[in-house]
């Protein structure tokens, strides 16, 4: 198996898969991520976990795959489809946990390798643990070390932009402050010099107006930061109320048939079979 693994990759390579040059770029704020993985187990379960964490704004859309046994590949092939053509994430983690080189044998074969190099869908591959490296790593358009690192890639941290642009706000004011006492103080060692003493006066009222125009500046900035800081409060919370993950957490769940969200009562049949998402879990339910 490892020297097929190795003629393999040696084959793709040749054939330029795993060049940079058709790496895609991962979205920096994706409204959606996409995961293929076992829809039970520690993995789907750090990714929700880390993803909320990091931007409880962020949807995660399941697409449950089996990752190890005959015909994995062959699902995993098919979900990367879906994914693609019902445009259903901004960005795809592949993952599932460590394992023998048997157990991750899906993610080194040749149709999963060709499915994840002509996604049009980023993928982030999470396959196994930190040493494990698998064909799927090298053609994905990024390789993380476990599910956790995935998501913390797929995931911007949004207390630490809003950090940075405090940062950012704090630092243009000392600038602009500095550089207005700089304007104050060439101005008052041209007032004070022998050629201008005797028209002190007009001096003196044009040093009035540059002061009023500099506090009516400093006045402006300070509203100005004020707005800006209300309007990016008023969107992280709007965007909080409107998250999918908060509504499940205030006990509410939600159906899907067929992989796709139950809108009405008229879209059942008695029989049909349903999945209930909850906050820590999935459920199936049948309509009786």
């Amino acid at each position: 198996m490892y020297a097929a693994y190795e003629k393999l990759k040696g084959d793709l390579e040749k054939e330029g898969l795993f060049d940079k040059s058709h790496k895609k770029q991962i979205p920096l704020k994706p409204k959606i991520i996409g995961v293929l993985s076992s829809k039970t187990g520690a993995v789907i379960r750090d990714i929700i976990n880390v993803s909320t964490r990091r931007n409880p704004n962020c949807y995660i859309r399941l697409l449950p795959v089996p990752v190890q046994g005959p015909g994995a590949a062959k699902e995993i092939v098919k979900g990367i489809k879906i994914m693609n053509e019902n445009k259903l994430a901004d960005v795809i983690i592949l993952a599932r946990g460590g394992g023998s080189l048997e157990d991750l044998w899906p993610f080194n074969e040749e149709i999963v390798a060709r499915a994840i190099y002509n996604s049009e869908i980023p993928i982030i591959s999470a396959v196994g643990h930190e040493t494990d490296f698998t064909i799927a790593d090298f053609v994905a358009d990024l390789r993380a070390p476990t599910p956790s690192a995935a998501a913390e890639l797929a995931n911007p941290d949004i207390y630490e932009l809003k950090n940075k642009i405090n940062t950012l706000k704090e630092r243009s004011r000392i600038s602009l402050k500095k550089k207005m006492e700089l304007i104050k103080l060439k101005y008052n060692n041209i007032i004070n010099s022998r050629a201008f003493k005797e028209p002190l006066q007009n001096m003196q009222n044009n040093y009035l107006r540059l002061d009023n125009l500099i506090k009516q500046m400093e006045k402006s900035i300070t509203l100005k930061q004020k707005e800006m800081e209300k309007l990016f409060q008023a969107k992280v919370l709007k965007l909080d109320a409107l998250s999918p993950l908060k509504t499940l957490t205030r006990g509410f769940s939600i159906a899907e048939k067929d992989g796709k969200m139950v809108k009405s009562s008229k879209d059942l049949n008695v029989d049909d079979e349903i999945n209930l998402r909850f906050i820590d879990g999935n459920k199936k339910a049948k309509i009786i």
